[in-house]
Formats: C-alpha cells, sequence, structure tokens
C-alpha cells in the first residue's frame, strides 16, 4: 500500500512539475486552435526570412504563433504569465536590433494574420491590423480617395512605425504617424483586452505614442485616414563629388527652413559601397498632388543625374516601388541624431557631419557587402506643431526651431562583422552628437530639445534618456501599472523606461 501511494505521490508530483514548466509553445498548441509553427515547418521557414537583418532571422523562436484576433493573442498572454521564456512581438520585422522583435528559444509572437484592413468610406476611420505593411495598407486602401499616414518604405510593419511614432512624406500636413490614431485595442500584461483612447486612459494612450513594445500587444489600430488622390514622387541619383556634397546640403538646409507648401517632403542621402564602387547622392522627392509647382524641387534635380524615377503615381505604387531600398541576404545596423538646423552661415556645420561620415565609413569600406548610408531628413517646426496639435506623445517636441534627423545605414554580409560595425555605428552618431554638443556650446547651433527618433535607433542607444524627463517618468510610471509584474518590461527586448 505504501508502495502504491508514493508512487501516486511521484506522478502527481511529476505532472504538477510539468505544468509549472510547461512551455508555451507546447501548451498553446495542445489546449488551442491557434496556430503554432516549430522550426522544420514552412510556414516558421518563411516567416524567419522576413526580417530586414539576417543578424534577426538568425535567433531562433521555440516556436512562431500566429494569433488571428485579440482573444487569441490574450490566451497566448494568458499562457506566457505561468511561466518565465523570454518572447517577441513581431509586425514587419524592419527592426534590426536584435531581440526587439526577435528571439531566440522562446516563442515568437507574429501579427502576420492579423492583416485586416476595414475603411469606414464616410469618415476615413480605418481600422488596420499590426499584420499589415506599409505597401499592403496602401494597395488595400488604393482607389477609396483615403490613406494611412505612414513611412517612406513599404515593407515597413506598421506595428512598429506607429508604436515609435512614425515619420511620413505627409508629416508636415498631419504630424507623426502615431498622431494620426484615434484608438488602440490592446492586450494588456495581464491578457485582458481594452479599447484605449484619449478618453478612457490618457496617460496610456500617450505613452503608446513613442513608448514601443512596453504596455502589451496592439492587436488593431484605429486611425484617421487622410483624403489623397495621385502624388508625384520617386528617386534622383547624382554621382558624388565634393561640389555636389556642396549643393545638396545647402539645397536640404534651405529647404528645411524656408520651404512653406507642407505637401512637399525630400530625403537626402549619401550611399557608398565596397572601395567606393558605389559613391553617390539618392534624393527622395514627394509631392502630396500630381504635380509640384514649379520650382519646388529644383534646387535638388538641377545638374545631370544618373537616374531620374520621379513621376505622377498613386501612393500605393510609389510605396511599392520603394521597396528597392532593402537589401536581402544583409545585416543591417541603423543608428540616428537629431540636429537643430544650422543657419545659412553655419553650413559649414552640415558639411562636417558629412565629411565625419565618410571617414569613419572609408574604414569599413573593405568589409564583405558593406553599403554605408547617411540621410539628412528634414523636421522643420511644421512636423512638431502638427503633432502636438493632433494628439499628445511621448516625444513631444515643440515648434520652437526647424531641426534635422540624421539616419545612418550600415549594411554587410558576414555574423563575425557584426561586433565591429556596431562600434562603428557607434563612433558616427557619437561623432555627429560631440559635433552638435560643440556647435551649441560655441553659439552656433541653438540650445533646443532633441531627441532620440526610435524608429531610427540603435540599441546602444539611451532612448528614454534622451526625452523630456516628464515623458520618461510617465513613460516609467505607466509601465508600472500596467505590467506590474513585467512580462513585458524584463521578458522583451527593446528600450525600457
Amino acid at each position: 500500500m505504501t508502495s502504491v501511494k508514493s508512487c501516486i505521490a511521484s506522478v502527481l508530483l511529476l505532472s504538477l512539475a510539468a505544468l509549472v514548466t510547461a512551455d508555451t509553445c507546447s501548451e498553446i498548441a495542445s489546449t488551442t486552435s491557434i496556430e503554432v509553427t516549430t522550426p522544420l515547418q514552412l510556414s516558421y521557414i518563411t516567416e524567419q526570412q522576413e526580417y530586414w537583418s539576417t543578424s534577426c532571422a538568425a535567433l531562433k523562436p521555440t516556436c512562431i504563433i500566429f494569433p488571428k484576433n485579440a482573444s487569441e493573442v490574450a490566451k497566448v498572454i494568458s499562457v506566457l504569465n505561468t511561466n518565465s521564456e523570454r518572447f517577441a512581438v513581431k509586425s514587419g520585422g524592419h527592426s534590426p536590433n536584435n531581440n526587439f522583435a526577435s528571439v531566440a528559444g522562446g516563442p515568437l509572437i507574429s501579427t502576420q494574420r492579423m492583416d485586416s484592413v476595414v475603411l469606414d468610406q464616410e469618415t476615413g476611420i480605418v481600422r488596420a491590423g499590426p499584420g499589415n505593411r506599409l505597401d499592403e495598407i496602401a494597395a488595400k486602401l488604393q482607389g477609396s480617395g483615403w490613406t494611412f499616414v505612414g513611412g517612406r518604405i513599404g515593407n515597413t510593419g506598421i506595428g512598429g512605425l506607429i508604436l515609435g511614432g512614425g515619420l511620413s512624406y505627409m508629416s508636415a500636413q498631419y504630424g507623426w504617424s502615431a498622431s494620426s490614431v484615434v484608438a488602440y485595442e490592446l492586450v494588456l500584461p495581464n491578457a485582458t483586452v481594452a479599447t484605449i483612447t484619449s478618453e478612457s486612459d490618457p496617460d496610456l494612450f500617450k505613452a503608446l505614442k513613442g513608448g514601443g513594445n512596453n504596455f502589451g500587444v496592439v492587436t488593431t489600430y484605429i486611425l484617421q485616414a487622410r483624403r489623397q488622390g495621385q502624388v508625384w514622387g520617386g528617386n534622383v541619383a547624382f554621382a558624388r563629388s565634393p561640389s555636389t556634397d556642396e549643393r545638396l546640403l545647402q539645397a536640404v538646409r534651405d529647404f528645411t527652413e524656408y520651404n512653406t507648401d507642407p505637401k512637399a517632403a525630400v530625403i537626402v542621402t549619401a550611399e557608398r559601397t565596397n572601395v567606393n564602387l558605389i559613391d553617390s547622392w539618392i534624393l527622395f522627392l514627394f509631392y502630396d498632388g500630381p504635380t509640384p509647382p514649379a520650382g519646388m524641387f529644383t534646387n535638388f534635380t538641377s545638374g545631370v543625374p544618373i537616374v531620374n524615377t520621379c513621376r505622377t503615381r498613386t501612393y500605393a505604387d510609389l510605396m511599392g516601388f520603394s521597396n528597392w531600398v532593402i537589401v536581402p541576404g544583409s545585416i543591417i545596423t541603423i543608428g540616428t541624431e537629431t540636429i537643430p538646423l544650422p543657419s545659412s552661415s553655419n553650413q559649414d556645420i552640415l558639411t562636417s557631419i558629412h565629411a565625419h561620415w565618410r571617414n569613419i565609413s572609408s574604414t569599413v569600406l573593405a568589409v564583405p557587402g558593406i553599403i554605408a548610408s547617411i540621410a539628412f531628413q528634414p523636421f522643420p517646426k511644421d512636423i512638431a506643431a502638427e503633432a502636438q496639435a493632433r494628439s499628445p506623445d511621448l516625444i513631444d517636441v515643440p515648434p520652437d526651431a526647424d531641426r534635422m534627423i540624421i539616419e545612418i545605414n550600415y549594411s554587410f554580409l558576414l555574423p563575425s562583422d557584426y561586433d565591429r560595425m556596431a562600434d562603428t555605428m557607434e563612433a558616427t552618431y557619437t561623432g555627429v552628437r560631440q559635433r552638435v554638443l560643440a556647435a551649441q556650446q560655441a553659439g552656433k547651433l541653438p540650445d533646443v530639445y532633441l531627441p532620440i527618433f526610435m524608429n531610427y535607433g540603435f540599441y546602444r542607444q539611451d532612448y528614454f534618456g534622451r526625452l523630456k524627463p516628464e515623458s520618461r517618468a510617465l513613460a516609467k510610471s505607466v509601465a508600472e501599472r500596467v505590467d506590474p509584474n513585467g512580462l513585458f518590461r524584463t521578458r522583451t527586448g527593446g528600450w525600457k523606461p
């Protein structure tokens, strides 16, 4: 009898231990109808290939879970609350920072099955799932007369874009992408589903605009779309020369300060590859209308371009066309700095930043597959004013000065070069920052608030440390309130307040 009791007790203890240590993948697969895929299955392999950076794809989750709605996401979060596994949530996989939307040895929650787009044709209110990419949502809205204020590269997932703020060709008209969110359907860390608005929870509503992945899983973005017909846009490329450097840096500086048409937008990018086989300037030009006013972009297009693809087209066509910038099969790193716009008499500051990038990038031109770029992106007062007028956000930039957002990219082939290239990235953005601080101390640049733009941030940068203290404090208090057990704060990657 004693031995029988001992056996029963042992079985019960083993069963209890199995229950306590049951992994999320097995639990979801055995107790729900939610799609769960494992490393040898085609859908797992395909989803892992959907990262922009192969360094993220190299991190192998235990399984990939594909929920179709908020209820299924809530079931996954509920199971995660019973164990201690690390996990990640993935929208489009465009963040190249390892572990931000990727994970090794834990479950990955992919939002790809939540890709519906439902438009109210009368009001322009759109309910969009986080599984959409910009080119997909543009295609689904094509012909409706409405568009989403999204980013500039079609393959970008809307989830990470909006949670980071989102810079758009239309930002001078409508603010950040996040400025157009009127409500979030959110699965909270305690596995409840809530609709978050500025009235229902104003602090959480604000924290979701620029606060990243710290507050739960957004399963639907309720957005105010904007009226739109045909647009004009594309790329113009020039061979690099010292005179072209000066002309285009002056052009983007002047555009940032003097342009008065919010429908116009530009990005001015310098790019070089292995041993300078390519050394060029690539311009992204956009006008929210079928034809830009005469002379609008003359300062950018004068000269003899290598290529000019600008034309009248649909917005969906422009988003699809933009995907040429993605470099398949490469490791990608992205970093950023925000700078005050130099006055015309201090144009040499932009020249110095460009020269610094060339000096640093010259040290890695022999790295296999290297593509180095630096983009000068206007951040005029109009963008800050529109963002503040439409909705509060954590970024909270006042319209007190014109600024520029500097985006730095290095892509390369070999994992063995990752640490070296991470150091190269750090040296690049640190040098930009040092030049800005020195110019401010010398009185050549205004001493204004300069947050880091989350969508372009490198994992070593201190995103929350560069926000205003009150924004950082708000994000921290909201995260502690909605996630008291630290499910997202301690078990996912990304910046933490």
